[in-house]
């Protein structure tokens, strides 16, 4: 899931859902100008179909995703006389709006939502199952990448979506400014720290962190608390947040700003990408970021400028959860259940996950495809890609797949904002002050 200020909104929707008592409204956007075939899918059936989209914000504007998806929409449409209506959703709003259409009625036929949400919102009952069946008709479960699929749904229930973009974290260093002050990128945290104080000076941090942003705490939190061999629900899916590796790995990422010094108090309110923005005008020598080649050439940073490598473990050579430095982002596919125009809606998905649109999309937008056949293009095989799409596939581990992971988002993210917030102030960030902020987050989460 590309990061975002959603997870400040995330408790307050998943709330609607549980109050209304995951009762669910017959979800369809497309005209009504046009005949049922929501079983049907042959061609005479689907052409002249309107169905709805909403698009997530991929690109570095809602105009520009619309530029980007319009004519690949048409060729679709071209192809199948199949049309569609396409409206590009902002992260604020988007599981808002989710949300709401699965109670209202008034809702898309085919939607994107981060994958981080395919647990929550699978537990709606509100999305299409991809079973076999239904992956049969894109052409086989089997061409997507296993990690991508395990971050679609909960774990022995058919996924709740199809990936169509894949992201991974790494740890993106300025060359420049590393080999002015002789220094090689880190391989452990001890070493990041290390680096950072020596590129922290006049004006310019050695670390950019996105503290304001409650989905960005929350994938490091996890990160540095899967190092430590520790998960954030048990096995029941019950929330088990204030563990002393849970408390360790906050402190650690809150303690760039607090004692280590290595990322400035501002960044406590980042909350809106600003992070890509300090890295890319050299205010900041490195960030920890998802995919973000496109965005940092839209600030003026050209690719020899910067390299880009695994983001640090607790020690060299870690394997196993120790050794896991990302988790698994990306994008999803979903289709209402209950869309009148489902044949049609599958259609689109199958269009937009077939190798050759995989390729134009994802090397749009900077990120890999989950579609295995499509990784092989040139286009992937940057030297940042090629980094980043080693960590999705050796080091990188989903969130939690539990029915409560939205909720998990808002609490702790929204925890960490504030341990983020206090540090900026001056105010001492302890070990006591940490395990108390997320056992207040965990009192807060509803029971499984």
């Amino acid at each position: 899931m590309r990061t975002s200020s959603t997870s400040s909104r995330l408790l307050a929707a998943t709330a609607l859902v549980a109050a209304l008592g995951l009762t669910l409204s017959a979800c369809g956007g497309g005209s009504s100008d046009d005949n049922s075939g929501k079983s049907s899918g042959d061609a005479g059936s689907l052409k002249g179909q309107t169905i709805t989209y909403w698009a997530s914000n991929q690109g570095t504007s809602l105009d520009n995703d619309k530029q980007v998806l319009t004519p690949e929409l048409n060729k679709f449409t071209q192809q199948t006389g199949i049309k569609v209506k396409l409206e590009v959703v902002g992260w604020a709003d988007l599981l808002n709006r989710i949300l709401a259409a699965t109670t209202s009625g008034q809702g898309p036929d085919v939607l994107n939502i981060g994958n981080t949400w395919s647990a929550s919102l699978q537990a709606t009952g509100a999305l299409l199952p991809w079973d076999t069946a239904n992956f049969n008709k894109i052409g086989g479960k089997d061409r997507f990448a296993p990690a991508a699929i395990a971050s679609a749904g909960e774990a022995g229930k058919d996924p709740a979506a199809v990936p169509l973009y894949s992201m991974a974290y790494g740890l993106y260093y300025n060359k420049k400014q590393f080999a002015d002050a002789g220094l090689t990128p880190p391989k452990t945290w001890d070493q990041l720290v290390s680096d950072g104080k020596a590129l922290t000076k006049d004006g310019h941090y050695g670390l950019a962190v996105e503290g304001g942003n409650g989905s960005e705490n929350i994938h490091h939190a996890f990160v540095l608390a899967k190092q430590r061999g520790s998960d954030w629900f048990d096995a029941s899916g019950k929330a088990t947040f204030d563990t002393p590796a849970n408390v360790a790995a906050v402190k650690q990422y809150v303690d760039f700003i607090a004692a280590d010094k290595i990322a400035a108090k501002g960044d406590a309110e980042y909350a809106q990408n600003q992070t890509i923005t300090d890295f890319a005008t050299g205010k900041a020598a490195m960030m920890m970021w998802q995919s973000a080649a496109t965005s940092i050439k839209a600030h003026g940073m050209t690719p020899d400028q910067y390299g880009v490598v695994p983001v640090p473990t607790q020690t060299e050579g870690a394997t196993g959860d120790a050794g896991v430095t990302s988790m698994v982002a990306g994008i999803n596919l979903a289709v209402f259940k209950n869309s009148s125009h489902q044949a049609a809606a599958v259609q689109l998905v199958k269009f937009l996950t077939s190798t050759p649109e995989q390729k134009i999309l994802n090397g749009t937008y900077g990120s890999l495809p989950p579609v295995k056949e499509a990784q092989s293009d040139a286009a992937f095989q940057t030297p940042d890609l090629k980094v980043l799409a080693g960590v999705l596939g050796s080091s990188a581990a989903p969130l939690p797949q539990v029915p409560n992971e939205s909720q998990f988002e808002t609490l702790v993210g929204t925890a960490v904002k504030d341990l983020f917030a206090d540090a900026a102030a001056g105010k001492s960030v302890t070990d006591d002050s940490v395990k108390a902020a997320l056992t207040k987050a965990q009192q807060q989460m509803p029971a499984s």
